[in-house]
């Protein structure tokens, strides 16, 4: 316990004395991301999937079907005309087209979304639905599809159609789903019978409600939200000598108590709880707006249901989003504790173009200011592109913008095989001169929004992790706004901000 306290006291002087210099008396936050919270990630707390039905068959998880009897894999066939296509049985390895993602309909019932982002469906062969193909966009009974499973061997599979027959290989060419036989031995010699891969998948909100359903998700989340992030831990955080916190939220926020599904109602007063909690304590409240109808980037973290990056294809989705800002806005505008509204979380590009995000942020701007003049309006660069300047146009025209950098030693192949002293030389020379060239006196804040004293090194020790931690901490306290670690609590000990603190890693 000495130790802790011992930390604390050596981690407020790093905080208050730098180089000899007294700090500047504008407000430089010091925050931590409260992730895995209203918005969920499942690698931070995998335990919250643990009660789903088939949790490996969730939505966007990719399938392959291998027929037990042909050894061929099912695939998605484009026709020349339409773009649809047939489903056949040809190659003996899979790959894109011998892939189809999952969008769940219960625990057995599911639609399968091909490579062409058509859903397989039942087709009509004379007078009878019997063929498969891809032709529908939008799922309705004719494209949902059972899975049933051997009870002692869940990758071998029946799958039955709407019509009541189940799927079977007849030929290379003909997959159809008429056979009619209901009892099998699974056996190699069956051919309606399947050998099942899973491909990748997802485990964010969509996965976690649409997994539960209706009755059994409001529970689970309502349970969650109330136990994972509560007022001691506000407590903790501003002991830790922090003076804000980042609170990642989903656009469906603004429809509580009742949001469209598979989303439920209640993140609201969990973010109520927050304020109060922060104006208790003296901290500072950032919201981030973390996932936007349609998902900015395709990633489990902005809510996707399938790894499809949709938002700002349609003026629609902009402005349903500038609706949830405008909502988030006017609601916790007089707050005190409010110190900024963060307008997306890390759109990706190509996929969003930087004119589509720019009249974004432009409408969602105007809508925090109609609300609050003292507000900072943060500005998420894009995932991808180098020039890390792009919004500095944009910016320059707005009042208490900030600029929102990630920094991570992870996710790049620059990274593989570092060792511990090339990871923290990297820190203080690219990341330092990174941020000195996006730094200017009249130039946006810099706010580095997410960090962590994580990498890829094997078998590094505790001092190693201190060093690269400290390292950090000194580049990125030039950071005009400030920083904010990711994340509060986290099964994966070092991204948690909690298990580096209690175990004496992360020292001053």
């Amino acid at each position: 316990m000495a130790t802790i306290k011992c930390f604390f006291i050596l981690l407020s002087c790093f905080f208050s004395i730098s180089n000899g210099r007294v700090p500047p008396a504008e407000f430089r936050v010091k925050a931590v991301n409260l992730g895995g919270w209203l918005v969920t990630e499942g690698w931070i707390k995998p335990s919250l999937f643990d009660g789903i039905h088939n949790k490996d068959l969730l939505d966007g998880t990719g399938i392959q079907f291998k027929s037990a009897k042909s050894g061929k894999y099912l695939s998605a066939e484009t026709f020349k005309i339409g773009g649809s296509a047939k489903i056949v049985a040809k190659k003996t390895s899979a790959a894109e087209w011998e892939t189809f993602k999952l969008w769940r309909v219960d625990s057995s019932n599911y639609n399968f979304r091909a490579a062409n982002t058509q859903f397989v469906a039942l087709g009509l062969d004379g007078k009878q639905f019997q063929s498969l193909i891809t032709v529908a966009k939008d799922p309705t009974i004719w494209e949902t599809f059972e899975i049933i499973r051997k009870a002692d061997d869940l990758n071998r599979v029946r799958i039955k159609g709407p019509n009541g027959f189940f799927w079977q290989v007849k030929s290379e060419g003909a997959v159809t789903a008429d056979w009619d036989r209901f009892n099998t031995t699974w056996g190699d010699d069956d051919p309606s019978v399947f050998l099942i891969t899973t491909v990748g998948g997802y485990q964010g909100e969509y996965q976690v409600t649409n997994g539960y359903g209706p009755l059994t998700a409001p529970q689970v989340m309502k349970e969650h939200w109330n136990t994972y992030i509560v007022e001691n831990d506000f407590k903790f955080i501003a002991e830790n000598g922090l003076n804000a916190v980042r609170i990642p939220v989903g656009w469906w926020i603004a429809s509580d108590p009742n949001p469209p599904k598979p989303f439920v109602g209640g993140s609201l007063q969990a973010l109520d709880n927050a304020f109060l909690w922060a104006q208790k304590y003296g901290l500072k409240v950032i919201i981030d707006l973390h996932a936007a109808p349609g998902s900015q980037n395709g990633m489990e973290h902005s809510a996707t249901r399938d790894g499809s990056l949709e938002w700002g294809l349609t003026d629609e989705s902009i402005q349903q989003t500038v609706a949830v800002i405008d909502f988030l806005a006017a609601r916790y505008a007089k707050n005190p504790s409010l110190l900024a509204v963060e307008l997306l979380n890390e759109p990706l590009a190509p996929g969003v173009a930087l004119d589509t995000l720019t009249r974004y942020y432009r409408d969602a701007y105007d809508a925090v200011r109609k609300h609050s003049s003292t507000a900072y309006v943060i500005l998420s660069n894009r995932l991808g592109p180098a020039d890390h300047t792009e919004l500095f146009a944009l910016a320059s025209v707005l009042t208490k913008p900030v600029i929102d950098v990630h920094y991570y030693n992870l996710f790049s192949t620059i990274f593989t095989n570092m060792t511990v002293q090339q990871h923290i030389d990297y820190v203080k020379t690219n990341r330092t001169a990174e941020l000195a060239s996006i730094t200017s006196p009249n130039g946006p804040k810099i706010f580095v929004g997410e960090w962590v004293a994580e990498w890829d090194v094997k078998g590094a020790t505790r001092q190693d992790y201190q060093a690269f931690a400290r390292a950090q901490l000194h580049a990125f306290e030039k950071a005009t706004f400030g920083w904010a670690y990711w994340t509060l609590k986290n099964v994966n000990e070092h991204w948690s901000l909690e298990w580096m603190i209690n175990n004496g890693y992360l020292k001053a």
